[in-house]
């Protein structure tokens, strides 16, 4: 043991530069003079008279107690077992938030069942609900969260394997990953960095500007991209994030608020506004308006839309930035000398490298078959597979950097886990029940038609907590709430859109809602309480431009 700290000691010490120099002069100067010089001490025999007289016997005797005190003393201090050995730090799962995850899917588990609700569709809810839970409150990262709740639903046989990881092969999934690769690419090539620094140097005097600057663009490249998690992330996460880094907004160091945060929620709730003007804004509008024309045999045509929408949509993408602006506004707010700084660092830039070439017609190419892929049959999941695939071949972005994207395969899991289980709610009938449900309540009521269709307003809307997909809510409800609203004196072509609006509009209340929304909330810069609480207030907002000034455009325009 002595040895070993010994050596220890000797090896720590000569590792350390501001110490190598002072130990090895030490140590030559010991060599030296290996003993301190001995004082003249006087001679044993001077002082013999004054000590007591000793046997041979007891000086051996007492010496061997001295020795056995030393070993003992040495043997303490040297044992493993007395040194204090700070504990390894908790790795596992918050506790309180995992009890409470799992008391809310027990208790539901044993609460009756109501009439006309099957015995699988009840303990589904009770473990999608318990699943949600775990996603807010997070005693684990949401892929684990979410892997736990499909595991459950496998354990308790309420899905079999096949049906409980089904949305794995869904698209819209795998585009959100591949979106977080394409940011990878735009990011590292420098490509990203040289856009931002451009939209910085025309927009970048104040934050709400370069905000204001990102919101419109995003709703002129809508009509053209008919998937909101395409232009969400494939164009605007790497977009948004270079801009973030640009200006010293950075993830994880307390920078989030200089920029990052309003930025990132802002163009996650305008991307909702966008989707919702156009009827190829997103991939589940011409659902709604299919089920239009099947329900009450009227055609909702792209012109017809875009002159409802254009109204309040316009007003909504002004309004809600700079509601978020006041109530979760950026720290810097106003950066006069930015463009000048931001041009300077474009000169330092130079000419755009080979890699910024490549990533820049891959981008291109991407979103020109996201634009014109529905006359090439190619859909918007297989375009970003061709991106990437440029993109791994000529070593812009490599696989083991894919790998490395951590968020990119959380988001892939937990997402996928709620598709798959609100997708089999549908299937199991919970969904229909629910509607049926509301459709007598609301019938019942005896009011006019303006309070009744405002109450089922409400209720279709706010039923979107319990969607990951705005295909399967309105594939799950449209039809049964128009058909009531319809019966109840509402006149059909209005409600039916306002329904097909909301339908978009409702994807803001969560951070799995909308294709979009997994993207933005993925990359960190808003803590999750704050993204459901905004996304809550906003859906207030919206609701009041839509129904309040919306209402007075579509009476001008004759739709009511």
């Amino acid at each position: 043991m002595a040895s070993f700290a010994l050596t220890s000691s000797s090896l720590s010490f000569s590792s350390l530069p501001c110490l190598k120099s002072r130990s090895l002069s030490h140590l030559s100067s010991t060599s030296q003079n290996p003993l301190p010089s001995r004082p003249n001490l006087p001679k044993l025999s001077a002082v013999s008279p004054l000590l007591p007289k000793l046997s041979k016997s007891s000086v051996t005797s007492t010496t061997r107690r001295i020795s056995n005190f030393a070993v003992k003393a040495l043997s303490a201090s040297s044992s493993p077992t007395s040194i204090t050995r700070a504990s390894p730090p908790w790795q596992g799962a918050a506790m309180k938030p995992l009890l409470a995850s799992i008391a809310t899917g027990v208790i539901l588990w044993f609460v009756p069942v109501p009439a006309g609700v099957t015995k699988p569709a009840w303990q589904l809810l009770a473990i999608f609900l318990a699943t949600i839970v775990g996603i807010i409150t997070q005693p684990l990262p949401l892929g684990a969260v979410a892997l736990m709740g499909l595991g459950a639903s496998v354990l308790t046989k309420t899905l079999p394997f096949s049906a409980a990881f089904s949305a794995f092969g869904d698209p819209i999934p795998w585009l959100i990953a591949l979106a977080f690769f394409f940011a990878r690419g735009f990011i590292k090539t420098g490509l990203g960095n040289r856009i931002a620094y451009q939209f910085v140097s025309l927009f970048g005097s104040s934050s709400l500007g370069l905000g204001y600057s990102l919101v419109f663009s995003e709703a002129l490249l809508a009509p053209a991209i008919p998937s909101v998690s395409a232009r969400a992330g494939g164009i605007f996460l790497p977009l948004v994030k270079s801009l973030c880094v640009a200006c010293g907004s950075n993830v994880g160091d307390g920078t989030e608020h200089k920029l990052g945060s309003w930025l990132m929620l802002t163009c996650f709730q305008t991307s909702v506004i966008s989707s919702s003007m156009f009827l190829t804004a997103m991939a589940a509008n011409p659902l709604s308006a299919t089920l239009t024309f099947n329900t009450i045999q009227q055609t909702i045509g792209w012109t017809d839309w875009a002159k409802a929408a254009i109204v309040p949509g316009l007003i909504s993408l002004i309004v809600v930035p700079l509601i978020l602006y006041l109530i979760y506004p950026p720290t810097v707010k106003s950066s006069p000398d930015a463009p000048k700084l931001a041009r300077e660092k474009l000169e330092k830039m130079g000419p755009m490298t080979t890699n910024e070439i490549v990533m820049a017609g891959t981008l291109l190419l991407t979103v020109g078959l996201w634009i014109f892929g529905g006359m090439l049959n190619v859909d918007a999941v297989t375009a970003a597979i061709l991106g990437l695939s440029v993109l791994l071949v000529t070593g812009v972005v490599t696989w083991k950097e894919c790998l490395a994207e951590a968020v990119a395969w959380d988001t892939l899991t937990w997402f996928a886990a709620l598709i798959a289980m609100a997708g089999y709610l549908n299937k199991y009938g919970l969904i229909s029940w629910f509607s049926q449900t509301v459709v007598k309540f609301v019938g019942g009521l005896g009011l006019s038609w303006q309070l009744s269709f405002g109450i089922l307003v409400l209720l279709y809307f706010y039923s979107h907590y319990f969607f990951a997909s705005g295909a399967a809510h309105i594939g799950a409800m449209f039809t049964a709430f128009l058909s009531v609203a319809s019966a109840l004196g509402t006149p059909p072509y209005f409600g039916a859109i306002v329904l097909a609006f909301l339908s978009n509009l409702m994807g803001g209340l969560t951070h799995y809602g909308i294709g979009s929304a997994p993207i933005f909330y993925g990359a960190n810069y808003v803590p999750l309480a704050k993204w459901w609480g905004y996304g809550l207030l906003i859906s207030v907002v919206n609701i009041i431009i839509w129904l309040g000034v919306g209402g007075v455009w579509w009476k001008a325009i004759g739709l009511w």
